[in-house]
Order: structure tokens, then C-alpha cells, then sequence
């Protein structure tokens, strides 16, 4: 037997437990859930810079890495990073979320969809490197010179293209336009910090589609200097966030708005 409240069963009514959570758990009460963002982001910042100095270079770097002694261990220990670099991402996302859907649910999902996206790209990077080295290691013996490094060299341009694709492209649609609209519309921290990314979103994506068509060099200065604004608006957002938090008086009116 159903019992209805109205015309709707209120059976069809109930929400799962993740969203009940969510919204019994106000996201206004607690500076450590705000501070959060402030933390991880600097992780990534940290974690992806190995990687993409230093311990990728032999693979990506040596077209003839797969015939060769390799540097398996470099490689491993980058893949390892980018794993964390995947976790620290979708925690920023998730760390979010809740305030976020207090301004607009729809973009709030935009902005977990868009890291979800971003992280994905990273993964496949990922596994053409290691699979790279397990070609080297597995594959080597007795195999056509030739045909291995024609394999290899296709497996780094896929790694360099998901790089492109990844946090080269899809962290301005989410990081830059998404984040930083949401982040404008609702005065949680000044305009002026969250105009670098309305700037830096369509800068980055701007630049990754000049690659795509080849108007500009993927890895090119050309390329490089566009993320500026946007390296500059997140690593701000996470130091306000730490420092200051979100506005006092917009979370206020936030709640009110969602009573």
C-alpha cells in the first residue's frame, strides 16, 4: 500500500542516500570542506610536474627507447604520479560539488563531468606509456626493429595527444569557463580573481583547437603562453581558499536562495 502526500506517492518521492547527504549536510558549516579545493590543488600542481619534465623524457623524447636499455623505472614511478594526479583532480571536483549546486546544479555537473573527462584523457595517456615499456621489455626479443619503433612512436603521439585533449582543452571548458562562471555569477570569491579564468578557459581551448587544425606546434610557445591566465586562476582560487575562504555574505545569501 502507498502512501501519497498529494497526488505523488511519497515512495516515488524519496531520493537516494547519497543526495539526502547531501543536502541534510549543509556545505555553509564546515571551513574545512571549503578549504579543501585549497589543498589539493596545489597537489596536482606538484604531482604533474614530474612527470612531464623529467621522468617521460627518455619514452618520449628517444623515438628508439623501445629497442633500447630503457628507463622503465622513470616511466613507472610518472605513471604513478599521474595515477594520484587523477585522484587529486576528481577531489577538487568533489570537494566542490556541494556549494557549487547551490548556484547552478546543471553547471555544478558540468564541472565534475568536464575533471571526470580531463582524468579519463590522462588514464589513456597513461597506459600508452606503460604499454610502451612493456612492448620493450616482453616484445623486443626477435621482433622487427622497425616495426617497434613504428609502434612505440604511435604510442607516445597518442600520450601527447590526450595531453592535448585533456589538460589542454577540457580544463578550459570546466576549469576555466565553467569553475570560473560559477564562481562570478555567485561573488564566493572576487570577480576579478574569477575573470582570469573567463579569460583562461577560452584561451586554453583556443590554443588546443589551433593544434588540432595545425595552425599552431603542439608543445609550442605559441601553445604554452595561453595557459598562463589559466595556471594563474587556479593556483589563486586555491590560495584564497586557504587563506580566506569563501565570501561570507554570498554563502548567506546562497543558503537563503536554497531554502
Amino acid at each position: 500500500m502507498l502512501v501519497v502526500e498529494g497526488d505523488i506517492p511519497l515512495s516515488l518521492k524519496r531520493k537516494s542516500p547519497v543526495v539526502d547527504f547531501i543536502e541534510e549536510r549543509s556545505p555553509y558549516q564546515s571551513s574545512n570542506d571549503r578549504k579543501s579545493y585549497g589543498r589539493i590543488v596545489p597537489v596536482t600542481y606538484i604531482i604533474s610536474i614530474p612527470p612531464f619534465l623529467f621522468l617521460y623524457a627518455p619514452v618520449v623524447d628517444d623515438p628508439r627507447y623501445i629497442l633500447g636499455g630503457g628507463a622503465d623505472t622513470s616511466v613507472q614511478w610518472g605513471a604513478f604520479l599521474e595515477l594520484l594526479l587523477i585522484v587529486a583532480n576528481i577531489g577538487t571536483a568533489v570537494v566542490l560539488f556541494p556549494i557549487l549546486r547551490r548556484v547552478s546544479e546543471i553547471l555544478a555537473l558540468g564541472y565534475v563531468t568536464a575533471r571526470v573527462v580531463e582524468c579519463t584523457f590522462i588514464a589513456v595517456g597513461i597506459l600508452s606509456l606503460l604499454t610502451v615499456v612493456t612492448l620493450r621489455q616482453e616484445a623486443a626479443a626477435g621482433a622487427d626493429a622497425a616495426s617497434l619503433v613504428t609502434a612505440g612512436k604511435t604510442l607516445v603521439a597518442l600520450h601527447d595527444w590526450t595531453f592535448l585533449l585533456g589538460p589542454g582543452f577540457v580544463v578550459g571548458v570546466g576549469n576555466g569557463l565553467i569553475l570560473g562562471y560559477l564562481m562570478y555569477s555567485s561573488r564566493l570569491v572576487p570577480r576579478a580573481m574569477a575573470v582570469l579564468g573567463l579569460i583562461g578557459g577560452p584561451l586554453v581551448m583556443a590554443s588546443g583547437i589551433a593544434v588540432i587544425l595545425g595552425v599552431i606546434e603542439i608543445g609550442s610557445a605559441w601553445q604554452t603562453l595561453p595557459a598562463a591566465p589559466e595556471f594563474l586562476w587556479e593556483l589563486s582560487l586555491a590560495i584564497w581558499l586557504m587563506v580566506k575562504g569563501f565570501n561570507p555574505s554570498a554563502i548567506a545569501r546562497l543558503e537563503h536562495e536554497s531554502q
